[in-house]
């Protein structure tokens, strides 16, 4: 087969796809038991209209080797396992792993402040990241896809804007709520603790996610948003576990 042939007419045409594929899969066609020749390629390509996955009446397709797959599926490695199971399994997938960022994130903030280790207090971090961030991530993001559909500045800034305005304040509010009532504090315990915590807290969250938001919504495809927010809250999960580590906020008793 004479290959500058085809390369330099496919050029004109704009099939390189085409032409590169049937490159790949040449080694698995069969002509009778002869070698393919330059007429009988260009009259493959004319009647099966460019597509090499269609049966012509002279060709006789063969699939690729189990070892050929073998080779393509080793090169695919973590990356596109992940990827697989984002799209086979979303919400769990998603879960897991903030549910791993978590725990990571609190042994870190450990590491950095605490003398010795609280692994109860990781597994805590570790379940709200599962059972709670993970899938609210999830479900916001598709959310915001739905409502504001293209990503571009504009759009981009309204994400941006929701997200610091509504999710935010939210789970602030839930993630400080949680983590107490898991401590076993009351009632009245965690109101204080949020009149104590959520201000400084959302005002420190201004200063840090409206960037990483704002990347998120213009670059980054939404089924691969979690993982990309989940990035970010490493380092914001870092400074969460360390104000829900906080001592309990001292309840003011009025006497009647």
């Amino acid at each position: 087969m004479n290959a500058n042939f085809l390369r330099n007419g496919l050029k004109r045409s704009g099939y390189y796809s085409i032409y590169h594929n049937f490159l790949y899969r040449q080694s698995t066609l069969k002509l009778n038991g002869a070698p393919i020749t330059r007429q009988q390629t260009r009259a493959f390509f004319k009647s099966s209209n460019f597509s090499i996955f269609r049966k012509t009446k002279d060709l006789e397709w063969s699939p690729p080797s189990n070892r050929i797959c073998s080779l393509s599926c080793s090169k695919i490695g973590i990356v596109g396992w992940y990827l697989g199971m984002i799209n086979a399994r979303p919400v769990l997938t998603k879960s897991v792993t903030s549910c791993l960022i978590y725990a990571a994130a609190d042994l870190s903030s450990q590491t950095i402040c605490e003398t010795s280790y609280d692994f109860s207090r990781t597994l805590r971090m570790g379940m709200y990241g599962l059972f709670i961030s993970g899938s609210t991530l999830h479900y916001w993001y598709n959310f915001m896809s739905r409502i504001l559909p293209k990503r571009n500045t504009m759009a981009s800034l309204k994400k941006m804007f929701l997200g610091q305005a509504v999710y935010g304040p939210i789970m602030t509010a839930v993630f400080f709520s949680t983590n107490a009532a898991l401590q076993g504090e009351s009632y009245g315990e965690i109101v204080a603790r949020l009149k104590r915590d959520m201000i400084p807290t959302l005002l420190n969250g201004v200063m840090y996610w409206p960037l990483c938001d704002f990347l998120t919504f213009k670059f980054i495809p939404v089924h691969l948003q979690p993982l990309v927010s989940n990035s970010f809250s490493y380092l914001w999960s870092i400074y969460l576990t360390y104000m829900a580590s906080l001592e309990k906020p001292s309840l003011v008793v009025t006497e009647s």
